[in-house]
């Protein structure tokens, strides 16, 4: 695929502006998945990626999280916000050095090491940012507004669940409508080993997701995930937060657990990631049979 039709014409305009300079660009997105995502090498070699938000409501999140949170997880730890264009959905960020955990080969230690210093920036990220007025309403509500969610996924995902997991969400949905308070924070909101990248150091990317929340939000995909077999990293990466969830975070996620697995099923989620139906099955037989940890 040539330069031209990779980088649209209007973007790679308003990227030379920002830049300063042409930048040779290439397409560097995830192949099942929305947003587009470009690498530009401007004349002194130094490294951008140009995002084109999937969303109206991701652009702004991201384009929130990269001026006001994310700078808290300290330098080449996160993305920099170099422009960004309402118009175009886009951002322009800096390289932030490494690759995501789970494409390299680690050792043992490498990976404790990348899992540990993870949960240590997911820390500072959630304690990021201003949570007051309307932010702290909407963290209040969010497990509301999930539970509330969950009719809509059960609908989607149809017979790809027994009778059985179909009341066991519903039961799980109810129970979380009910959850007491919880902490609260800006969470990152995709916080998985593809967006955890390392290079003898941890950083966080992908913000399209991330808001005012409770935080125990930001262990659901882990939890789902790479905590299922590694039980090492869970506490690597908790013992890097500072804490263990408590009694009532575990409550939840495990509601979250439920409501995340359906989600997993529904069509548009299995065809943008065909892993996804597996993981969504293997959550809910963990759930099912009392094993969910």
């Amino acid at each position: 695929m040539s330069e031209a039709t990779t980088l649209p014409t209007p973007l790679r305009g308003w990227a030379e502006r920002e830049l300063a300079g042409a930048a040779p660009a290439r397409d560097a997105s995830h192949p099942r998945q929305n947003p587009r995502v470009w690498e530009l090498v401007r004349g002194d070699g130094r490294r951008f990626y140009l995002k084109v938000s999937a969303t109206a409501r991701m652009y702004e999140r991201e384009t929130f999280a990269l001026r006001h949170a994310a700078p808290a997880l300290g330098a080449g730890r996160a993305p920099q916000l170099h422009a960004s264009s309402a118009e175009h959905l886009a951002l322009l960020t800096t390289a932030v050095p490494g690759r995501p955990a789970k494409e390299l080969p680690l050792t043992a230690a490498e990976e404790y090491e990348a899992h540990r210093q993870g949960g240590l920036l997911l820390a500072r990220l959630h304690t990021a940012g201003d949570l007051t007025g309307h932010w702290r309403a909407e963290a209040e509500d969010a497990l509301h507004a999930a539970a509330h969610r969950a009719d809509r996924h059960l609908e989607e995902a149809g017979d790809r669940l027994t009778p059985a997991q179909h009341t066991l969400v519903r039961h799980l949905a109810g129970r979380l409508r009910h959850a007491g308070p919880l902490p609260l924070g800006f969470i990152h909101g995709a916080a998985g080993p593809r967006n955890l990248l390392w290079s003898g150091r941890a950083a966080w990317v992908g913000f399209a997701r991330s808001r005012f929340a409770p935080v125990v939000q930001d262990f659901v995909a882990l939890a789902c995930g790479v905590w299922a077999d590694r039980p090492r990293l869970r506490g690597a990466f908790l013992g890097g937060y500072g804490r263990e969830l408590t009694p009532q975070e575990q409550h939840a996620l495990t509601c979250l657990a439920g409501l995340d697995a359906v989600r997993a099923l529904t069509p548009g989620a299995a065809h943008d990631d065909p892993d996804a139906a597996a993981r969504g099955q293997r959550t809910l037989h963990r759930l099912m049979t009392g094993v969910f940890a």
